[in-house]
């Protein structure tokens, strides 16, 4: 497990003599802010503890206040120990830069993340960029760039803790073929039996009703060894879709979520009460369409995707609990 900032706030503080510590293996390419340091210097309250690697005395997160300290002639200086290894060390020191202080220049961050990738190749990109605060998709250009896709290891550990395979194809097949036989299974059931992440099997299920293929057009052509060229590893396999028409193999199209709720609005049932008028707010924010969902997904921070992923998935859960209370109503009514 890497270290979270909560466990290292958890560690006793101490008082460490600034003769004995390094400054060495800063994330920061162009040094320390001499600025930065003046402003430290001249504050009057104390300085935030610093972290320190205690194997090798080095300063993980607090470089700029142990400068400050120093300006001031002070001779120790408060701080927290971290006992795990050099390379945990580092990424221990990209994620606490990251989370305050004088954030690390977009080059930082790049340089931070070909270190992690070169000390943890199984970290999915994902998790990488959580930790370093670019996109996933500039993770994925710098370890393709840099030569260190993992094909030995085949699988990434990703920000849950699970190994999944580095090439999900197989993975979202099986999820289209469980999804089609039965439309509905949960995400979590669906990703759990097919290997692949409740977020892939959330983009499965959205293809599917949408009518297209379950895998991204990049993943349906290879480069084939032997022969030197790309080839489609999927010829003749079938489209699936979830809404299809009686007796046709066609996908049915997928109501206007806007017109739907446009059509609510005009209900006075709903438009004169209170609870219909919060329960038609609610509905218009999901009447935003596919690109602007995906513009939202590819701008979600890094380093608080967890817990909108989390969030996402318990409302998603409260929203399928109203829809069979909802159902339960009508059929008692009825």
């Amino acid at each position: 497990m890497e270290p979270e900032e909560e466990e290292i706030n958890q560690q006793p503080l101490v008082e460490i003599e600034i003769s004995s510590l390094s400054l060495a293996g800063s994330p920061r390419l162009a040094g320390e802010s001499a600025e930065h340091i003046e402003a430290l210097a001249a504050a009057q309250e104390p300085l935030p503890p610093i972290t320190v690697h205690r194997p090798t005395m080095r300063v993980i997160d607090g470089f700029h206040r142990l400068k400050a300290a120093q300006s001031r002639g002070d001779s120790t200086i408060a701080a927290r120990f971290f006992d795990g290894d050099e390379a945990a060390a580092f990424v221990l020191a990209v994620k606490l830069n990251a989370a305050h202080g004088l954030p690390l220049t977009l080059a930082d961050r790049k340089r931070a993340a070909e270190r992690i990738i070169a000390s943890r190749p199984q970290w999915s990109d994902r998790r990488v960029a959580s930790v370093t605060g670019i996109s996933p998709g500039t993770v994925g250009d710098i370890r393709r760039r840099d030569g260190r896709e993992p094909e030995a290891v085949g699988r990434r550990l990703g920000q849950d803790g699970r190994l999944r395979p580095v090439d999900g194809s197989a993975g979202r097949i099986i999820a289209g073929e469980l999804l089609t036989e039965n439309p509905e299974l949960s995400l979590r059931q669906v990703a759990r039996a097919a290997g692949i992440s409740p977020e892939t099997a959330r983009d499965v299920r959205n293809r599917l009703r949408n009518g297209e293929d379950p895998l991204p057009r990049q993943h349906l052509r290879r480069k084939d060894p032997e022969q030197g060229r790309d080839v489609v590893v999927r010829k003749g396999f079938r489209t699936f879709g979830l809404a299809r028409s009686p007796g046709r193999g066609q996908p049915r199209a997928v109501p206007d979520r806007a017109v739907l709720v446009k059509r609510l609005k005009d209900d006075p049932a709903l438009r004169f009460t209170d609870t219909g008028r919060n329960l038609l707010r609610i509905l218009a924010l999901h009447t935003l369409s596919k690109d602007e969902w995906e513009a939202i997904i590819d701008n979600v921070p890094p380093h608080c995707s967890n817990i909108i992923a989390d969030l996402a998935r318990q409302f998603a859960d409260l929203w399928s609990e109203f829809a069979v209370r909802v159902e339960e109503e009508v059929a008692q009514i009825s």
